[in-house]
């Protein structure tokens, strides 16, 4: 055997047990390590919208929902929100319209004159100009001075209880962030359910592990006092402002009984759109974050590297097999190997081509995962080109 063929060996053997550790080893390692561990519960003083001696302990939260164009979602959003079981004098709730083009604003100042909303602090802030996300947060933040704040989409629904859950986890001085569960309530597809019940099983075992790696927009709450100003173009500030205040030494905890509900339905048009700007933000993520990477960071480092730096690297080392076991076809194992390989993509493209054929939850499994690579590729190279070129 040539020094050429046991590189190409090296490679797909590397590169293929990587690819196998991400999706199966990985998770399967969280499971065990899951099932060793025992978390200390928190304590949570339920109060059934009733006063208790409790309330004056519990911490002031600030609530900051930045909307643009929301005027089919805002009115359920502002009265999910007050129907939150928390006292009313330690809740506020900041409603940013950023530069709204539609009736945003006037349903939004109506619903909260509605009777559910009358115990709950509500403040509707409109802006003429739209800045983006990342400015609104960082303008919130400039007069928050609650102990917690919540960001939360607008598109999501929150269980009434997530925040008396939330807070309970803040008892640990150690905790500077909560996550909580995220669902849909209309999938776009099996793929996409399948999907986020892995993302979703995933951040609850990284969590047992060592810390939640990242949050989501839908709602997480952290201590206010530990914010930092977001970069401008930072894309995914739902990961950036919660991993730099675990880089600070605190944990991201996350709890399953806080949950938060999509009710927008995923459309399948936007999805790949979507996921190309999520990939653009994990490829500038992984360089801003590149610390956590160290080994002084121990368990966190190692969850960071076998999800976000593993998924990131995944359509390289899919190509990298790809192409070395096609070289290798002279060996039997490599060319079975490489036809394999084929097949599944194979099957990607015609369930691409044939949407219908998405129903058979395999095929719908596979397409998904596959198209979430295609857009970690193009999104993470494209925003390399973007960021050179300035």
């Amino acid at each position: 055997m040539s020094t050429y063929h046991a590189l190409l060996i090296a490679v797909f053997v590397v590169a293929s047990f990587l690819i196998v550790y991400h999706h199966v080893g990985y998770p399967l390692l969280l499971k065990l390590i899951a099932k060793r561990t025992v978390k200390e519960e928190t304590t949570i003083s339920l109060r059934h919208f009733q006063r208790t001696a409790e309330d004056s302990e519990r911490p002031t939260i600030t609530v900051v929902i930045p909307a643009y164009n929301e005027e089919e979602w805002i009115a359920d959003k502002i009265r999910n929100t007050a129907s939150l079981d928390y006292p009313s004098q330690k809740l506020s709730v900041k409603i940013i319209c950023d530069g709204c083009s539609d009736n945003t604003v006037n349903v939004a100042n109506a619903t909260i004159q509605e009777a559910i909303c009358s115990d709950t602090l509500f403040e509707v802030i409109e802006h003429k100009q739209n800045r983006g996300k990342v400015a609104i947060i960082n303008e919130a933040m400039e007069s928050t001075q609650s102990d917690l704040t919540v960001l939360s989409d607008v598109t999501s629904l929150i269980s009434i209880d997530a925040l008396l859950i939330a807070e309970s986890h803040f008892q640990n001085e150690q905790v500077g962030v909560v996550n909580g569960t995220y669902s849909l309530f209309d999938c776009g597809s099996e793929g996409e359910e399948k999907y986020w019940q892995y993302q979703s099983s995933i951040k609850s075992a990284e969590a047992n592990l060592a810390t939640s790696i990242g949050s989501h927009g839908a709602f997480y709450v952290f201590r206010s006092h530990l914010f930092q100003p977001l970069a401008s173009n930072s894309i995914n500030d739902d990961f950036i402002l919660p991993m730099r205040i675990v880089q600070k030494g605190y944990l991201a905890d996350y709890d399953t009984n806080v949950i938060a509900t999509e009710m927008q339905p995923t459309q399948l048009s936007d999805d790949f759109a979507r996921r190309l700007r999520i990939s653009a933000g994990n490829m500038q993520q992984a360089i801003t974050l590149f610390g956590l990477f160290h080994p002084k960071f121990k368990a966190i480092a190692f969850a960071f590297f076998s999800g976000k730096g593993l998924r990131l690297l995944m359509p390289y080392l899919m190509l990298a097999t790809l192409v070395s076991s096609a070289l290798l076809q002279q060996y039997a194992v490599f060319q079975i190997a490489f036809y394999l390989q084929l097949a599944v993509y194979a099957t990607s493209l015609v369930c691409w081509a044939c949407p219908s054929l998405l129903s058979f939850k395999p095929f719908g499994l596979i397409h998904y995962i596959l198209l979430g690579h295609t857009a970690s590729l193009i999104g993470g190279l494209r925003y390399l080109v973007i960021k050179n070129s300035h």
